[in-house]
Parts: C-alpha cells; structure tokens; sequence
C-alpha cells in the first residue's frame, strides 16, 4: 500500500515538472516573439488606430454632407446618406487592419487565414446591412408613393414587408460566409426548408392570411375607402391589415373578416366604377289618357337631364302589368359615391312626382276588379 501511494506521489510529481516545463517553454516562446516582433506589430497597431480614427471621421463628414433634414429620407441622396451610417466601426476597425497589417507586419499562412476569415464574416454582414438600409429605402419610398395616391395598404404591411427582406439578406449572408470558410450551405438550406415546412404546417391558417394580405396590397383589388360587396355583406373598407380587413357596414359597426376567408369571395368593387347605371320602373293606372301616356317619357327625360352629374339613357314605355301601365327609365349617374348616386335619384323620383301632379296621372299599386254579373230571374234564390 505504501508502495502504491509512492508511485502515485512520483507520477503527480513528474506531471507537476511537464506541466510547469511546458508554461515556462510558452513564456519564453512569447517573450521571444514579442522582442522580434514588437516594433513592427507596434507600428502596424498604431497605423491601423489611425486609419481607423480617419475612416470614422470621414464616415461622420460624408454623412453631415449627404444627408438633408428638410428632405424625405426616401431621396437618393439621403438613402446614399443612410448607406453611410450603417457602416459600422467594426467594418471600419478590420478594413484598416486588413489594409495596414498586410504590408507592415509579417504574417504566416496561418494569420493571413484568420485575417481572410475574420474579413470574410465582417465585409458579408456589413454587406447585409447596406442591401437592409437600401431595400428599407425603397420600401418606405413606394409606400410614399402608394399613401400619396390614397392607397395606405402598402404602408400598412411596411414592417412584415422589412422583417422578409432582412431574413432574406442575412440569410444569404450567412450562406455566403459558410461557403467562403469551406463549409456546405446545402445542409444548412435544407434544414431550414424541412423547419419552415414544419413551420408552416403548424401555423396555416397565419400563413394563409399572411399571404392573403399581402396578395391584397400587391394586387389591390379594393383599397382603403373602397365600397364593396362580398357574400352577403357590404360595406367600407376602412384598414387591410396583415391579417384581416377591416370594413364599417352601413349599420355602422365594424366587421373584422380574414384576409384569406375574404379572397374566397367575388368582390363587387363600386370604387371602380366610373359610372353607376340605374334602372327605374314606372307604373300608371290603365285610366290614363293615350295623350298623357305619350308625353311621360319627354317630360321624365328634361327631369333627369336638368340633373348634374347625370347621363339621360333611354325611357320608354316598356308594356302592359297585371295592374299598371309600366314605364322604364335608364341613366347614370357620373359619379361612384353611393350617397350621390342617392342624391340624384331622390330628386328625379321628386320630379316624377311633380310631373304626375301637373298632368293627373295617378301611380298604379296592386288592384284587384270584380266583376258581378246579374242573376236571371229564374235563377234567383227562393224559387
């Protein structure tokens, strides 16, 4: 046992001598390193912190120069501005070092790899954030244009729309560094797709109105304002949203309706038209003299002609009903504004009115004749 013990204190004892044998060739090594190298890698340092202080005044400079608080940052200008200040100091620190280091200190294959790679990660994410300040520029200078035209929904999914175009960049970004380090992106492309798969499984009725609404403000088949039908509801389109669409009803109360659910309907869209066509039926009663029957559609047509905002079509009488004398009318009203299009059909319904007083014509309603014959007299009851 004693003997045991022995080996044991021995063994520990010669690891112990290794270990420190080992710290003290390290030391030396170092020591040695530093006195052949320690003026070049002092120069070297010193001239890439002034390259750097340099490159970040001149970052500073060129932005105060570009950029112009009176002026949409949608401009080039103030994009090429924006471009400026996303360039980060790290970008800057290692764009010096990459430069200096090179020519003032020597480097061996292994340094000069690290320095590639160390290069390589940086110049491809401060690439992600350049091509992220420029699509955020553009996105934000089309939905300006769209909100100027009365279409707000571009702007509405402006932040989903930035969140897809910044996992897009540096996710290219990323695959970009792993195939310069000699890595295989196509292991990592395709575990993403089997996630996003699994993803989309787990959430598709999100994705679906996700998608719906972004077919929404891309393809804009009804913007906000808009007066729509779909089903067997109607309303005004107040918000599109990522999600659902809002819409105020003629009750007056707010409907929230899925944008996919929304999709699945025809959509009758009475913004687009430039014109509303109306159709009006008439009926007088069959008492109505030849005369005042002839001069109906003359006197309905100066009405609706005397209308702004009105195209007289035709009016005619159009045949005989169970109980009335029918007349048809046709114009359009040059204007999509449903309260308008009330408006004007008020006042030729009135004129009509007016019309049929000063003539005695009087509106036909559902009537019913009946006619008795007389009994002979043989026929009659108690004979």
């Amino acid at each position: 046992m004693q003997l045991r013990a022995e080996e044991i204190t021995e063994r520990l004892s010669g690891e112990a001598e290794s270990f420190a044998e080992g710290v003290e060739a390290t030391i030396t090594g170092i020591g040695a390193w530093v006195q052949d190298h320690a003026v070049e890698w002092s120069v070297g340092i010193l001239a890439v912190a002034a390259i750097y202080f340099v490159l970040r005044i001149l970052r500073g400079f060129l932005f105060g120069l570009l950029h112009r608080k009176k002026k949409s940052e949608t401009t080039w200008q103030n994009i090429l501005a924006r471009v400026i200040r996303a360039t980060k100091s790290l970008f800057l620190l290692l764009f010096a070092a990459a430069i200096v280091l090179p020519i003032l200190v020597s480097l061996d294959e292994e340094q000069r790899q690290w320095m590639r790679w160390i290069f390589v990660i940086v110049i491809a994410l401060q690439g992600a954030f350049w091509a992220r300040v420029v699509i955020t520029a553009f996105l934000e200078r089309a939905a300006s244009a769209s909100s100027s035209h009365g279409d707000n929904s571009l702007d509405n999914a402006l932040g989903l729309l930035n969140v897809f175009a910044n996992v897009l960049v540096f996710a290219v970004a990323i695959v970009f560094i792993i195939s310069n380090l000699g890595g295989d992106p196509t292991a990592l492309i395709a575990g993403l797709g089997v996630g996003g798969i699994a993803i989309g499984l787990a959430a598709q009725s999100l994705f679906e109105d996700l998608f719906a609404g972004l077919s929404i403000i891309l393809d804009k088949p009804f913007l906000r304002g808009d007066f729509i039908i779909f089903g067997d509801k109607m309303g005004t389109v107040q918000k599109v949203g990522l999600k659902s669409t809002r819409i105020t009803t003629l009750q007056g109360q707010q409907l929230v309706v899925n944008n996919s659910k929304l999709l699945g309907y025809e959509i009758n869209n009475y913004r687009r038209m430039a014109e509303r066509r109306i159709v009006l039926r008439l009926g007088v009663t069959y008492d109505t003299p030849r005369d005042t029957l002839a001069a109906i559609p003359g006197g309905i047509r100066q009405i609706v002609e005397a209308q702004d905002r009105v195209r007289f079509d035709r009016c005619h009488l159009a045949g005989y009903g169970d109980y009335a004398i029918l007349f048809e009318l046709v114009f359009w009203v040059q204007d999509r504004d449903y309260a308008v299009y009330m408006d004007i059909q008020q006042d030729i319904l009135l004129g009509v009115h007016a019309l049929f007083e000063r003539n005695k014509v009087t509106f036909a309603f559902p009537t019913q004749t009946l006619h008795i014959d007389s009994v002979p007299e043989g026929m009659k009851p108690g004979r």
